[in-house]
């Protein structure tokens, strides 16, 4: 990774690629391998000890029709009308064997112990075809295409090519014929009764399929498909309710050119990956373009009840910064001080520019997450009815513990912040000199959202010298900082400056990783953080050089967000969903192996 001081935000690119992943299956080679493996154990189990008939078994039975149906699932979802990747068609047929392997050794047990009742050979060959036809169409339906009729010939083909492969060695009987049908119309019975269960509490909430959202999810996470985030947005669209926005651009002009600009929009950063407002960071800087110099886009106080649902969404706040930047011409007064805390413990520092009070709020040590909108609403009025200064409020976002941290209205919390936020400001005031200021501004890129937890927005310092101090703001793209990292990170920022806050984005494109939240400091070790915060902070200062603020605002009405309570019922639903699908998965499972061993052993 290297510091890059003067590149545009569209240049500053970061292996997006490696976080992509909400679940990483095995490499083709690798679960091709596995297959082999998992179908010679198969293959033992049922044929040994004539090591001719276990060979025969592994290439006829289990090898064979797993790795045709491998290659042809691909192209057969294509033709009818699905998509289905190649890496995901050989993961299936492995599962597939796999799900074979307890039923067949359980079987062998239970044939040494009680040979004169359990079921022949010849049946239980039909029976392992059962649970690969359920445990195929349940993932083709979900994950290719929500037809039944459609998919079900591919899933057809792995169980099918088996049993023509077994019955080549073992010769079926007629009660092994029926029990066969028996056993395909259970799978498939059992199947749809696990889609439709899982598919219940999103269709019951939203009147929409959830499990027709599978490949959208997967399309728009894994390739930025446009027609999958189109989908996905339709969906959040549905739902959204429009709102009255604001967006606010602090910038840093040399020579007449901004060379840095914090924006302020009273917008969330998300709901998740790239849909609609999440990755806010980069969409902002790109809409701004290089006209606006370094663009910073820290957390503003707001929450999930003002997530933008679509991209256009997002172009109405983008344009709207686009105009304040371009009508940005007079300078604030050549008045500033450095980033002051009114007494140990306060909620707010501030920092003046001339007549506006740039306010960060963090709760660190203890947690501190999301700031409802309304406190900060009240917050800037109140202190606007005082005579004070404009005051632009920044959510640090830098002390994560989960559940925790939420400032919401009415609450003690909430009363404390407007105290310490009164009280930073008048302190920022007394603090001021007059005089003119420095900035500085660099950027480190090349991060990964599933190594580092950090987007393409890297880590960006923003270092501004007024009256002899220096401030040092470190803005990490990421979704807020693990609790008891902020305070070291900040001494390593103050060994280069005066003094230094840490600021994350919460940007929600880092949620699209295993594990979710992917808060910054679970993948990115506290010595890294500290180190790398230091050489960027430190480039920062080496760009030092005259400036001169200005500051804008605008309203943005009749913007769309998804609302109070959309991301908790969305969330509730979800969380109904796993559970049910999880609950589903083990019980029609269980129906299935229960109605097969009933047909088995009628017809054995």
């Amino acid at each position: 990774m290297a510091d890059e001081k003067a590149r545009s935000p569209s240049e500053a690119k970061v292996d997006v690629r490696r976080g992509h992943v909400l679940f990483q299956v095995p490499s083709p080679p690798a679960a091709t391998g596995l297959i082999l493996l998992a179908g010679f154990a198969l293959a033992l189990l049922l044929f040994y000890p004539s090591w001719t008939r276990v060979l025969e078994g592994w290439l006829l039975v289990f090898v064979g029709p797993a790795l045709v149906a491998a290659a042809v699932t691909t192209p057969a979802t294509s033709l009818l009308g699905g998509r289905f990747e190649f890496h995901r068609s050989v993961f299936l047929a492995l599962v597939a064997l796999l799900l074979e392997l307890p039923i067949a050794f359980v079987w062998v047990l239970a044939l040494a112990a009680w040979p004169s009742i359990v079921p022949p050979l010849v049946i239980l060959g039909p029976l392992l075809a059962g649970p690969v036809l359920w445990f195929r169409h349940m993932s083709l339906f979900g994950v290719s295409r929500t037809s039944h009729g459609r998919m079900l010939p591919v899933s057809l083909v792995q169980p099918l090519l088996a049993l023509v492969g077994f019955f080549v060695l073992v010769p079926p009987t007629v009660g092994a014929l029926v029990a066969t049908a028996g056993f395909f119309v259970l799978a498939f019975g059992a199947a749809v009764m696990l889609l439709r269960a899982s598919d219940r509490p999103i269709q019951r909430e939203f009147q929409t399929s959830g499990v027709a959202l599978i490949r959208p999810l997967l399309d728009h996470v894994g390739d930025r498909n446009p027609e999958a985030t189109a989908a996905l947005e339709g969906f959040f669209l549905k739902a959204a309710i429009p709102a009255d926005l604001s967006v606010s651009l602090l910038s840093f002009f040399r020579g007449g050119t901004a060379r840095a600009t914090v924006a302020l929009p009273t917008v969330h950063p998300g709901p998740f990956a790239a849909l609609g407002a999440s990755d806010l960071p980069r969409k902002i800087a790109e809409q701004l373009g290089p006209e606006a110099g370094t663009v910073l886009v820290p957390h503003t106080p707001c929450d999930h009840d003002l997530d933008l649902p679509s991209e256009s969404e997002v172009a109405k706040i983008g344009a709207a910064a686009r105009g304040i930047l371009h009508a940005l011409s007079a300078p604030l007064p050549a008045r500033a001080s450095p980033l002051v805390s009114p007494y140990p413990g306060s909620f707010a520092r501030a920092q003046l520019f001339g007549d506006v009070a740039l306010v960060v709020v963090s709760q660190s040590p203890e947690p501190t997450d999301d700031i409802a909108f309304s406190v900060a609403d009240r917050i800037v009025a109140e202190l606007a009815r005082e005579g004070g200064p404009r005051v632009a409020l920044i959510d640090a976002h830098n002390s994560y513990v989960e559940g925790q941290g939420d400032i919401v209205y009415g609450t003690p919390p909430a009363e404390k912040l407007l105290a310490d936020t009164r009280a930073a400001v008048r302190a920022a005031v007394a603090a001021a000199v007059d005089g003119p200021i420095a900035v500085g501004v660099a950027v480190r890129s090349g991060y990964s959202i599933g190594a580092d937890g950090i987007g393409s927005q890297g880590m960006r310092a923003l270092a501004i010298r007024t009256g002899g101090t220096t401030t040092g703001y470190l803005l990490i793209d990421g979704n807020n900082l693990v609790v008891k990292l902020r305070d070291p990170i900040v001494r390593a920022l103050e060994s280069v400056v005066t003094v230094a806050e840490v600021m994350t984005t919460d940007n929600h494109v880092v949620h699209e990783v295993d594990g979710g939240i992917n808060p910054l400091g679970e993948r990115h070790s506290l010595d890294a953080f500290c180190r790398e915060a230091k050489e960027v902070m430190a480039a920062a200062v080496a760009d030092l050089s005259p400036a001169e603020p200005r500051f804008g605002t605008a309203p943005v009405p009749a913007v769309k967000v998804l609302g109070p309570g959309h991301t908790a019922r969305l969330l509730t639903s979800l969380g109904d969903t796993l559970s049910m699908f999880t609950n589903m998965f083990a019980a029609t499972f269980l129906l299935l192996l229960a109605g097969s061993v009933a047909i088995a052993f009628a017809l054995r």
